[in-house]
């Protein structure tokens, strides 16, 4: 069976971690097949919304330490962590959000994978921890993601202690955005996906990039990056489509572009 599964349902789709019996933990097999379909579906204009999810009994355990220990030199290492790194960043270079579907444990770069997605769900079962620390390896590569997400005291207890946090814990970090019932997961989910992709993908695509450029940038920066994206907004065919739409009292019909 294949590592990595996508499926899709109109406008959402659905990346599935597919190592059930592995806590579907990242091994670089996987690791690549997830980078590989990111760049098929950011190309895909038929899909608007990503769901990111794992089969079996967890969301994701982390790296698989099985390639982590051994008689391996600098390069095995490098190239795993390197290969993590552009894996995240390609989630935030997606223009379509993505939402993590987060159920049971999601641990060290499972973690990190929750909190470099856009958005998460989290059923009221799940648990979150970068535990690192207790096996001598703290969850460095995790960390960048993570601080981002909850701020710094927060990642800090998390990094420094490898305890377990909720979801409703989690929801109260920033980590989640939303807990819901284990049997209301996946329709939870999906329901969110298909009200954001009613929205127009170009100006989807616009602000995520927006986002993510200006959001570490001082404030005056960030204001003067804004605006000049706010104009060419203004300019493109869908925002002119949307504004008179909603002056005329009408849905509006996307172009895309």
């Amino acid at each position: 069976m294949d590592d990595v599964l996508f499926e899709q349902e109109g406008a959402v789709g659905r990346l599935i971690l597919n190592r059930p019996e592995k806590r579907n933990a990242l091994s670089l097999a996987v690791m690549n097949a997830v980078t590989e379909r990111l760049a098929q579906i950011a190309a895909d204009r038929s899909v608007q919304v990503l769901v990111l999810s794992g089969n079996g009994p967890a969301f994701c355990a982390g790296h698989d330490l099985k390639e982590l220990t051994g008689d391996h030199d600098v390069h095995h290492y490098r190239r795993i962590f390197a290969v993590c790194s552009d894996m995240m960043a390609k989630i935030h270079q997606l223009p379509q959000p993505v939402i993590a579907q987060v159920h049971g444990i999601a641990t060290a770069a499972g973690c990190q994978l929750v909190a470099a997605c856009d958005l998460a769900v989290a059923e009221e079962g799940a648990r979150f921890a970068t535990p690192g620390i207790t096996i001598g390896l703290f969850c460095t590569t995790p960390m960048v993601p993570l601080v981002r997400a909850v701020g710094r005291r927060r990642a800090l207890e998390m990094l420094f202690s490898g305890r377990f946090v909720s979801a409703r814990e989690a929801e109260h970090f920033g980590l989640v955005n939303r807990v819901v019932a284990p049997d209301r997961l996946a329709d939870e989910t999906t329901e969110w996906a298909r009200q954001l992709a009613q929205f127009s993908p170009f100006t989807m695509a616009t602000g995520k990039r927006a986002f993510y450029a200006q959001v570490d940038l001082d404030e005056a920066a960030a204001y003067r990056y804004a605006q000049e994206i706010m104009i060419s907004n203004c300019l493109a065919e869908d925002a002119q489509e949307g504004m008179s739409a909603f002056l005329e009292k009408r849905s509006p019909v996307w172009k895309g572009r």
